[in-house]
């Protein structure tokens, strides 16, 4: 065969122990777990974790504690908190990272594109002019510019200059 794209980071994917329930909620309760699950930052409203199948280098989302699939059901702290984290995580990106754009979002909803639907959360995707190439359009796939490891200790260490008060 000629046209075989290996990719063996994601052999943990696929033989790796399955979380059972919501992602999310495990992220949540297990602090313990926090460099293992690539979290960034938490506190009593939020957490930050790198997303592990990022669109670009640096993409990570802020997720509510809370279990809700409804930004309607959200406590206005919550959701304050969370628009604060963003704003403070584009800077991070930004000035940090050097990030010329950031694209902010929330799927909600299976019909709103969620991948994992039955928890919100936002993402925060930064972007660089030209950032990407033929292969998304043609193949559909991602060309992930860095190792994901070294980002994420990148921005872990940033975070207590852009995101901690």
């Amino acid at each position: 065969m000629k046209d075989i794209l290996y990719a063996p980071w994601r052999d943990d994917y696929i033989a790796g122990k399955k979380i059972e329930g919501c992602v999310f909620c495990h992220i949540s309760t297990h602090k313990k777990e926090d460099k293992k699950s690539h979290v960034l930052y938490r506190d009593e409203h939020c957490f930050m974790v790198m997303n592990i199948y990022p669109y670009t280098p640096g993409h990570f989302m802020i997720i509510p504690h809370k279990h809700t699939d409804k930004l309607e059901d959200l406590d206005e702290a919550t959701w304050l908190h969370m628009s604060l984290l963003a704003q403070k995580g584009v800077r991070l990106l930004k000035e940090g990272l050097g990030a010329k754009g950031v694209n902010i979002g929330m799927n909600l909803g299976k019909a709103g594109g969620a991948g994992i639907a039955e928890h919100i959360h936002m993402h925060l995707v930064p972007r660089w002019s030209r950032d990407t190439n033929f292969i998304t359009a043609l193949a559909n796939t991602r060309i992930y510019s860095t190792d994901f490891e070294k980002i994420y200790k990148k921005i872990k260490k940033l975070t207590a200059k852009y995101i901690k008060d």
